[in-house]
């Protein structure tokens, strides 16, 4: 997004693909707030606020006709954004965390500060609210889920790393679902990023919701053809508010 015309092409596919809300990462924007586009789109954005930083790192959120519904958001650092929207349901909220993960190869401590951030963030989450929680985490999750079936599904792809092991241990400890290894669609259709050469294909991006509004969540898919001169792809989600799971009582 940092490149002339690369906001104008994100929003045209934005509104091709009829999407309520738009997650991105790696935008390398400094700075945050919010600018309008000529489109008619809405940017909130969170960078790097350290004057003379580098254009790196950098996640906005776009939202389309949900920002209307735009309660609040906040800027937490250049890997991490949040913000919050009402519900048809006047007590529940919704609150979408978009993310910039660390690489597979970053050091230890640059990897335990971005999940001590993102750990607190959703700590803060009110317990009768609804999460969304999304992008790139650098992550490979695997298709396995022995040990990890409530949070995971077995449509993974690939072998889990060392950034899919923190990322689904932060989805266990904060009662998360990863919606992309839960629908059985054919690899073309979950992997999210392919190499230059076009022979190596990982699943790296995720969107994950609150276990207990997991079946709002109707579908997860990455959409090959979103066209903005990345190699990464784009997951989308369809979900649909319905109310949330109650746990019975003994």
């Amino acid at each position: 997004m940092f490149q002339a015309g690369k906001a104008a092409t994100t929003a045209k596919e934005m509104v091709r693909y009829n999407l309520s809300v738009l997650g991105l990462g790696e935008t390398r924007w400094t700075q945050s707030g919010e600018v309008k586009l000529p489109s008619g789109q809405s940017v909130i954005y969170s960078g790097h606020e350290e004057d003379g930083e580098n254009h790196t790192d950098g996640v906005p959120i776009m939202p389309k006709e949900t920002r209307k519904a735009l309660i609040a958001w906040e800027p937490i650092s250049s890997c991490l954004i949040t913000a919050s929207f009402r519900t048809n349901n006047r007590r529940v909220k919704a609150h979408i965390i978009q993310c910039y993960a660390p690489t597979n190869d970053a050091v230890n401590d640059v990897k335990a500060r971005f999940y001590d951030s993102l750990n607190h963030l959703l700590g803060r989450v009110g317990a009768r609210d609804l999460i969304i929680l999304m992008d790139d985490f650098n992550a490979k999750i695997g298709g396995r889920n022995e040990g990890y079936e409530e949070v995971k599904g077995k449509h993974g792809v690939g072998k889990m790393n060392e950034n899919g092991e923190m990322f689904v241990e932060t989805c266990v400890n904060n009662n998360l679902v990863i919606g992309g290894s839960v629908f059985p669609h054919t690899t073309i259709h979950k992997t999210t990023w392919v190499s230059p050469d076009h022979v190596t294909e990982n699943q790296t991006h995720h969107i994950c919701i609150c276990r207990k509004f997991r079946r709002s969540m109707e579908d997860v898919r990455t959409r090959r053809r979103a066209d903005a001169a990345s190699d990464h792809r784009l997951p989308v989600t369809k979900a649909e508010e319905k109310s949330p799971v109650q746990k019975s009582k003994s």
